[in-house]
């Protein structure tokens, strides 16, 4: 195994984005430690990290059960250490799409509970942990909210009130611990191709067909996972608080 340059914990590592952002950090020598809802679902991504030389631990939980995130972050200090790295990736998306007359309470509980709720207080709870001991390598949060932080979807109108609500964490995070040289980032993927979007393929590649973006294709998982790790190195020592935009220029208003 390689020397390490730092630990991070990747939420949501089973596949799709957390799967590719856990093996882009091996690459670029880091010890992950991998998170997914059951530990049966990780082992390709463990395997990934070892074959990357880097080591690798799978911690299962809920990250939306926040009573449990003491024992969950104790596991995942255990291994390697407190993590220099946080990336908040696991979420979920709306289970039907629909008109945001009908959302249901149960519906919007759900989504905030889980994308919103649970990445704020495993944030708390990590950066007390992280100012708790010294560590002279880039210490980094980054939490993958989406698109949706600014473009509206009224058919999954929850969704994009918990991705609004990263954006938001993420400045605040980036304010409360830039002295201890703690730096927070969000990055917001545009239409990546992962199973999220699979159900909506056809609709997607209807609004390519007819220029949806700039550069007018579908992104893929490791180009989140390129811009997740570039953060993480501390390649940005003087920013904090910012958005990166991984969407093809989707993001920029067009007349």
């Amino acid at each position: 195994m390689g020397a390490s340059r730092g630990i991070a914990l990747v939420t949501g590592a089973a596949r799709g984005i957390g799967q590719a952002t856990a093996f882009a950090l091996a690459e670029a020598g880091y010890d992950v430690v991998v998170n997914d809802l059951a530990a049966d679902t990780l082992g390709e991504t463990v395997e990934g990290v070892a074959a990357r030389g880097q080591r690798a631990e799978a911690v299962a939980a809920d990250i939306a059960d926040v009573d449990g995130h003491a024992a969950f972050l104790d596991a995942v200090c255990a291994p390697f250490g407190v993590p220099t790295t946080l990336v908040n990736n696991a979420g979920v998306s709306v289970k039907t799409r629909g008109d945001m007359l009908d959302v249901t309470p149960e519906s919007f509980d759900r989504l905030i509970t889980i994308n919103l709720r649970g990445p704020f207080f495993l944030t708390q709870a990590l950066a007390r942990r992280m100012l708790a001991v010294a560590d002279e390598r880039p210490r980094v949060i980054v939490t993958v909210s989406s698109a949706n932080a600014f473009a509206v979807s009224p058919d999954r109108a929850e969704y994009c009130i918990a991705k609004t609500g990263l954006a938001m964490m993420t400045k605040l995070f980036a304010v409360r611990l830039a002295e201890a040289g703690i730096l927070a980032f969000e990055i917001r993927p545009g239409v990546i191709r992962t199973d999220m979007t699979r159900v909506a393929t056809a609709r997607y590649d209807a609004l390519y067909a007819a220029g949806f973006t700039p550069q007018n294709r579908w992104g893929q998982p490791e180009e989140v996972a390129r811009a997740a790790t570039m953060l993480a190195t501390g390649a940005l020592p003087f920013s904090t608080g910012e958005a990166i935009h991984v969407d093809g220029g989707l993001h920029i208003a067009r007349l």
